[in-house]
């Protein structure tokens, strides 16, 4: 029995990363529950639609006669999921970014005027910018961290109280209205909420793509439940009418 069981644990272990060796994106137990949530939401939109052309006749009668009437239906369907997808795709806007941008900003910078000084016999030649500190991971501040603490300085509104507050988590100085999201494990700018069925945060990047999936999924909602209405308030008629 033990040798059974072994057996077959290790045929499932072999399948397993052999799966994962051909979609390495689901090697990752984040990625697999974010897709996992993905699958789950576009499965329970289809059902819901599906079960409406199935049973319902009046829709279908009303799709043979005003085509356009559906044919509206199923772009808002259609619209709504390739916004969820963009939404869920599209980065909230994390901290470690807008810094990284700074750096190669500030680099840059240094490169144009670093030639600019050089001798013009001498400009052709080799030129290597060091940049102390990691650029990468939680201690990642930048070229110039001068610089980032302007920025962030910048970034309050005039006539607002100024604060200090450093991230105890990613260690950076956070801009206004930022805070650490503990489920991405990041920093995010203007930081609203943590979807749980986009599997990422709401921030700067993304508010508008996400207010504009709310206000297709709702749309959508409405006018499924109105044709839910309809069935089910036809089909109880046809019920209690006498024989």
């Amino acid at each position: 029995m033990t040798t059974v069981m072994g057996i077959c644990r290790s045929f499932h272990d072999r399948a397993l990363a052999r799966f994962f060796h051909c979609f390495p994106c689901l090697s990752d137990p984040a990625r697999r529950s974010s897709w996992g949530l993905k699958v789950t939401l576009v499965m329970l939109h289809l059902i819901f639609v599906g079960i409406l052309f199935v049973f319902d006749g009046d829709l279908i009668e009303t799709t043979k006669k005003e085509p356009w009437y559906t044919a509206l239906y199923l772009l808002l369907l259609f619209a709504t999921l390739v916004q969820y997808f963009i939404t869920s795709s599209s980065s909230p806007g994390y901290v470690f970014d807008v810094m990284r941008a700074v750096n190669e900003t500030n680099v840059i910078c240094q490169k144009s005027s670093m030639a600019s000084k050089q001798p013009a016999s001498s400009q052709n030649g080799s030129l290597n910018v060091v940049i102390e500190g990691s650029q990468s991971g939680r201690n990642f501040q930048g070229s110039n961290p001068s610089s980032w603490t302007k920025l962030v300085m910048d970034m309050y509104p005039p006539g607002t109280s100024i604060r200090s507050c450093t991230c105890s988590y990613c260690n950076v100085e956070q801009p206004p209205r930022a805070k650490h999201c503990h489920d991405c494990d990041k920093c995010v700018l203007q930081f609203d909420h943590h979807c749980l069925w986009l599997g990422s945060c709401v921030g700067q990047d993304n508010h508008c793509k996400f207010w504009w999936y709310i206000c297709e999924e709702t749309a959508l909602c409405l006018w499924t439940g109105i044709l839910y209405i309809m069935y089910l308030k036809a089909n109880i008629s046809r019920a209690w009418m006498p024989l």
